[in-house]
């Protein structure tokens, strides 16, 4: 099956260009589908704002990527522990720089989620 992952052509001013198209706000990135994310802060982090990931399952999801907003932080262990039993890596750094290896690892191919807060 061909992918058709959206390319994250620019982030910033609150929101991400996704294949030239403007989107106000975090983004979750899943099954190469680009949604609406209510995630604003990495305070709103939980299992629960990750719920269509964990849905998708490891068949689906090899990892998520966390973009954490301007700086890096360590998601909440509630958060990490639950992807670690579902069987979905973690990855997490700040938006830009998970903006720039989310489009690097589609590009080869993988299979992950992304989730990404605004800066």
């Amino acid at each position: 099956m061909a992918r058709d992952a959206p390319q994250i052509d620019a982030y910033g001013d609150g929101g991400f260009r996704l294949s030239g198209a403007w989107r106000d706000g975090s983004v979750l990135i899943l099954g190469d589908e680009p949604r609406d994310w209510a995630v604003s802060d990495v305070a709103e982090l939980d299992l629960a704002a990750l719920a269509p990931v964990l849905e998708a399952g490891a068949a689906d999801v090899e990892f998520v990527l966390i973009g954490m907003g301007a700086r890096n932080a360590l998601p909440p262990r509630e958060l990490r522990d639950g992807l670690r039993a579902a069987g979905i890596g973690l990855e997490f750094m700040d938006t830009p720089s998970a903006a720039r290896l989310y489009n690097l690892l589609t590009s080869e191919g993988r299979r992950l989620a992304a989730a990404l807060i605004a800066v």
